[in-house]
């Protein structure tokens, strides 16, 4: 009789040798623990920093490859790092399983299941885990745990060769300085992540790393709401300059009189309020790189200015004479066309020249197909440990509503809904349950997947009307207060664009909300 061992080994020695790309090969790697060990469900983490990463999964809901397992928040999976050999959990073991709600076609928790685990090593440096969980308590009782730790150590040499293969290794202190940076760029939260498996999502990671290792000036375009600060700290995170700052501003956020001073620096007495110096961000930014959000908001004056230090990398303080030069790596970012804005004359064709050296297309959600599903398991695990939950799961029904919206507000939007979802789903629970499920009306999106995308509300036939005991002005204050915080809520908060669409400058408008109340 053929030993089952044999059988499951063979084709992923002869794979060690195959240039596969990764889900393949982990595909493979999972297909043949399968054929060793019958079972449910089993997926492969990737240790990173304290987060345990889906690599792979089978027999799984598809959100759980975008979940984050982070070490203290799952004691089975921190029970099964710290041993080396395999561990099984008893089948009465009430240890909260990260998987629970997740196993296909399980709607319910897994109350009595069979559940084991085995570490990855990696030349002796723990560098994940498998693990398996069958419906049947019973599946795993007459398992040879020494057979699995020898696929275990077959499955490590996978890993290594195809982390070799994408030169994707490091030297462990090279992983420690990078994750220190990380952590310094982030707010010691650890690098934010580009989630997502679609061809498109690919072709922009690829764009990522070809860009990230050269010194070119990116500009990165793309619909609100997309990421376009996340692919800026992936450029920079994938550049030479890495263990330098990346310096943030959202050049829409300023009043117009501070852009200058927040990008140059002012010298004491500059202006009024300037009872000192202080350095730009440029200045903080020497040696590394600079991300401009919503670039196309700077004023004309300012452009020039910006393009001086493009050419010759010499900028001044507000108010001083002495030149200084920085050594800065420009990222910037807009969801306007630059090209109509230098047409229409509201944009420096020199400035967009020299920004858009290489240009990156951020692809909107819509055309991401089931990343949204990828995308909704990592936020949903967020708000399971920010809300202290055992375990949170969208129903498939759920999930089909999600891959039917068009998502005009894209990522930034499904994150926000998420979050709104989970409240809604506890509010329907007198007492928190083990598993909270969002359901389809927690949403709110079933009479949403059918509208068009760009249809906005009109403002035809909702004059405002003088109500007795108020005058004109009560009732013109009113009117306007309405209209402006419609406007706000179609553009998400960016008064540029409210400014825009009213046909008032920016400067009046800050003015007229501070009047009103509104900021």
């Amino acid at each position: 009789m053929t030993n089952p061992l044999l059988l499951a080994l063979v084709p992923l020695v002869a794979d060690l040798s195959r240039d596969l790309p990764d889900d393949e090969r982990y595909r493979r790697l999972l297909r043949s623990l399968r054929q060793l060990l019958p079972c449910d469900a089993v997926a492969l983490l990737k240790l990173e920093d304290d987060v345990f990463v889906p690599l792979s999964v089978e027999g799984l809901s598809p959100d759980t490859l975008g979940r984050r397992f982070r070490l203290g928040e799952h004691p089975r999976l921190d029970i099964i790092s710290q041993n080396r050999e395999p561990t099984r959990f008893s089948t009465d073991c009430d240890l909260p399983d990260p998987y629970d709600g997740l196993v296909d076609g399980l709607h319910g928790h897994l109350e009595v299941h069979d559940c084991l685990g085995c570490p990855l090593y990696v030349q002796d440096t723990l560098w994940g885990l498998i693990t398996l969980d069958s419906l049947d308590p019973s599946s795993f009782g007459r398992v040879d745990l020494d057979n699995l730790q020898a696929f275990a150590s077959l499955a490590a040499a996978t890993v290594m060769a195809s982390e070799r293969i994408n030169q994707l290794a490091r030297s462990f202190e090279d992983q420690r300085q990078l994750a220190e940076v990380y952590k310094r760029a982030a707010g010691g939260r650890g690098p934010r992540e580009l989630i997502g498996q679609s061809a498109v999502h690919k072709r922009l990671q690829q764009e990522i790393q070809l860009v990230g290792n050269s010194p070119l000036t990116v500009l990165i375009t793309g619909e609100t709401g997309v990421g376009k600060e996340l692919v800026a700290e992936a450029i920079h995170l994938q550049s030479p300059r890495a263990q330098k700052p990346l310096i943030s501003l959202n050049c829409a956020a300023l009043p117009e009189m501070l852009v200058e001073s927040e990008l140059f620096g002012h010298v004491k007495g500059a202006f009024s309020g300037a009872v000192s110096g202080r350095s730009g961000k440029f200045e903080l930014a020497d040696g590394g790189s600079i991300f401009l959000d919503e670039v196309g908001e700077l004023p004309l004056p300012v452009q020039a200015k910006l393009l001086r230090v493009l050419q010759s990398g010499q900028l001044q303080r507000v108010g001083s004479d002495q030149e200084h030069h920085v050594d800065v790596r420009i990222i910037a970012a807009t969801n306007r066309d630059l090209a109509e804005e230098v047409r229409a004359g509201r944009f420096r064709a020199d400035l967009y020249h020299r920004l858009s050296v290489y240009p990156l297309v951020v692809p909107p959600l819509r055309d991401r197909g089931r990343d949204a599903l990828l995308l909704a398991g990592y936020f949903l695990e967020e708000n399971r440990a920010r809300m202290g939950l055992r375990s949170l799961r969208m129903s498939p029904e759920a999930q089909k509503v999600l891959l039917a919206y068009p998502w005009p507000g894209n990522v930034r939007e499904l994150e926000h809904l998420v979050s709104r979802a989970v409240l809604k789903a506890l509010s329907s629970h007198a007492e928190r349950p083990r598993i909270l499920t969002i359901e389809p009306p927690a949403l709110g999106l079933e009479d949403d997947v059918q509208v068009p995308a760009t249809a906005q509300p009109t403002l035809a036939g909702a004059l405002p009307v003088v109500k007795p005991g108020e005058g004109l002005k009560e009732t013109v204050d009113a009117f306007q207060t309405g209209v402006i915080n419609d406007a706000l809520a179609r553009h998400q908060g960016k008064w540029a664009e409210v400014a825009r669409e009213l046909n008032l400058d920016r400067a009046n408008l800050s003015r007229l909300a501070k009047r009103l109340g509104i900021r």
